[in-house]
């Protein structure tokens, strides 16, 4: 399966211009998430040098600055989710960028008055629940977890180690999964991505190989080499950490475990 449709093209500049601007209109101060709740066609060769990082250090402002409590950020606010959405806003889950493919129209619930697209939560918590009854199936040590995004490293590593998967965090190195001859050549039977464009490497050569991408995926994300789609702000620090914890935690609950994590553990200290 390949959730695809036709792309528009990206504009990474525009993109840190039109946060930046959203971080000086937003509120000075946010709350933390609460720790205790429950458990794309991709580009050839990622980026991972200076522009990825500069991109990915304006996510981060906007996120620590920018107020969490947005409006409007699901169609019905009665939705069952795993954890408060305060939880989710303060930790900028739902804050896309200004750019979007129309793949991704049908997770976006609206478009903010500063050009900011929001990511419906509930398709966020929805897709986690998702994805986590898709990985129990699985081997642990058959599934792979990449991160070439630097917010995205430390909770990619952490949710590996929860769930005893394997992880490649930074750059993803070209015959990973295809070269026999390479020494660090694997066969994972299931791939997680944190970003289809930083990671496009590791989407490229699952694709080649034949095995299914999951991907979190942001509104400017294309996804026809996705499976599996988890809705979500891909480029900020605790955005992530709360994704890949809940992920972690209901991937752990569905195989009977008893091991619980708290949301600290998947924080890494700046």
């Amino acid at each position: 399966m390949s959730e695809d449709n036709d792309a528009v093209e990206l504009d990474d500049d525009a993109e840190t211009e039109a946060v930046d601007a959203a971080v000086e209109e937003e509120a000075d101060t946010t709350e933390e998430p609460t720790a205790d709740a429950g458990a794309e066609g991709a580009s050839a060769d990622a980026e991972t040098g200076a522009s990825a990082d500069a991109e990915s250090e304006a996510a981060e402002e906007a996120e620590e600055e920018a107020s969490p409590f947005d409006d409007d950020v699901m169609p019905d606010d009665d939705v069952d989710l795993l954890i408060p959405v305060e939880d989710y806003l303060s930790a900028g889950v739902h804050i896309g960028t200004q750019q979007k493919t129309k793949d991704m129209e049908r997770f976006i619930h609206r478009v903010r008055d500063d050009g900011l697209y929001v990511l419906d939560v509930s398709l966020t918590d929805e897709r986690i629940r998702t994805a986590a009854d898709f990985l129990e199936s699985y081997d642990p040590e058959q599934i792979l977890v990449t991160s070439s995004r630097q917010y995205g490293r430390f909770p990619a590593e952490k949710f590996a180690d929860a769930i005893g998967a394997r992880a490649r965090t930074g750059r993803f190195i070209p015959g990973t999964l295809t070269n026999p001859d390479y020494a660090g050549y694997i066969e994972p039977d299931v791939v997680v991505v944190t970003d289809p464009i930083g990671d496009a490497q590791a989407v490229k050569e699952a694709i080649t190989v034949g095995i299914p991408v999951i991907a979190m995926c942001d509104s400017n994300n294309q996804l026809s080499n996705v499976d599996l789609v988890i809705p979500t702000n891909n480029k900020g620090r605790r955005a992530l950490s709360v994704v890949y914890w809940l992920l972690a935690n209901e991937t752990l609950d569905r195989r009977g475990a008893d091991t619980v994590f708290a949301l600290e553990d998947f924080e890494d200290e700046l």
